[in-house]
């Protein structure tokens, strides 16, 4: 079987989840199948997927660059047209081609990883843009995978006549506490992490509030940030709060890395306010570190009854939680068993199976 990838999302992330989410899917696809993924070449610093049989459909930008770009377009949409393949699975709601979804005739399958546009449209799409491109990309789908079955009830009470098409499967962790004995740096402090984006939604400076708390009462607890550069506006934020000498920014790490800082930390603190999946509570888990997250959308059904939830609008709530697994060994070591033991449900592999099934279904018909 061949499935194209559309590779959109490689170019418009640096890093990010669902770059990560199609590495994991690729890399682990059986040798019987050959994976096609469309690439520019502006992706130099992106980890691409390793496949046997991968073929990258690369494009190469030249100078002057308005008119590279202009023919960029056109080269995948020519190549969308005459190369073979069975199957398209874009990494986006749009295309490299700059075409829509629906405009490709061979089977569609796409991935709802949450509806973060539709349900925060006026903070985050102004344009609709966004949303006009998942819309379509919804209807012309003939099947979809939504990560969670909270992005399944998301998904249905904007399009409540695509359930017949959805199938829900998981995504896994990557990372485990075995790769996380490396001699890479950490903090010789004690310390709560945060992983990912700080979109308003992510709840950010809700953390920041309850840390500066926090220190009030230990003057040694340090918060590690991992993801972006911080903004101009948390800058000023750390200032204000007098918390430049407590929050130590690590930007973005190796896989390694990452999995040593969540073991190494007190623990991992990410009180979103919406997810569709949540990989960092995740990947904590499976790392051996214990999780504080929000009592809302996908993170009660991805962390069970092996995280602290918390009502993310409470700072007391953040607050006693970050003091409970910071002081209390003993309840510490009980979340970190139990969500040890959780992150074993979420297996790539397994997870990678059922995306298969999906895809040999489309050859039946």
């Amino acid at each position: 079987m061949q499935i194209l990838y559309d590779g959109y999302i490689y170019k418009v992330q640096k890093a990010g989840g669902i770059s990560r989410y199609f590495n994991n899917i690729i890399k682990r696809l059986p040798e019987s199948f050959t994976p096609m993924l469309s690439t520019v070449n502006s992706q130099n610093n992106i980890e691409l997927p390793h496949h046997n049989n991968l073929k990258l459909l690369n494009y190469n930008y030249f100078r002057p660059y308005r008119i590279s770009t202009i023919l960029e377009k056109q080269f995948f949409n020519l190549n969308y047209q005459l190369k073979e393949y069975d199957i398209i699975h874009p990494t986006y709601y749009t295309l490299l081609s700059d075409r829509s979804v629906s405009s490709i005739k061979k089977p569609k399958i796409i991935t709802i990883h949450d509806m973060i546009y539709e349900l925060f449209e006026n903070k985050i799409d102004n344009s609709k843009t966004h949303i006009a491109w998942k819309k379509d990309a919804v209807y012309a789908a003939d099947a979809i995978i939504c990560v969670s079955n909270n992005t399944k009830k998301d998904l249905l009470n904007f399009y409540p006549s695509v359930e017949s098409k959805i199938s829900v499967i998981y995504e896994g962790s990557e990372l485990e506490a075995g790769d996380s004995y490396g001699d890479e740096a950490v903090p010789e402090y004690t310390y709560f992490i945060y992983v990912g984006g700080r979109t308003f939604y992510k709840n950010f400076i809700f953390l920041i509030k309850a840390f500066s708390e926090l220190v009030k009462r230990n003057r040694y607890i340090r918060l590690c940030v991992v993801g972006p550069p911080f903004t101009k506006e948390e800058l000023k934020l750390f200032v204000d709060l007098k918390l430049m000498d407590f929050i130590l920014y690590y930007g973005y790490v190796t896989s390694n890395h990452l999995a040593k800082l969540y073991r190494c930390s007190v623990g991992l603190v990410y009180p979103s306010l919406y997810e569709g999946f949540g990989l960092p509570p995740l990947e904590a888990m499976a790392c051996g570190a214990p999780v504080i997250t929000s009592n809302c959308s996908s993170m009660p059904e991805i962390t069970g009854d092996s995280a602290i939830l918390i009502d993310p609008n409470s700072l007391d709530e953040l607050i006693d939680a970050m003091l409970s697994i910071s002081q209390e060994k003993v309840e510490r070591e009980i979340i970190i068993k139990k969500g040890l033991q959780r992150a074993d449900l979420f297996n790539w592999s397994h997870n990678v199976d059922k995306v298969v099934k999906l895809y040999n279904s489309f050859l039946s018909t």
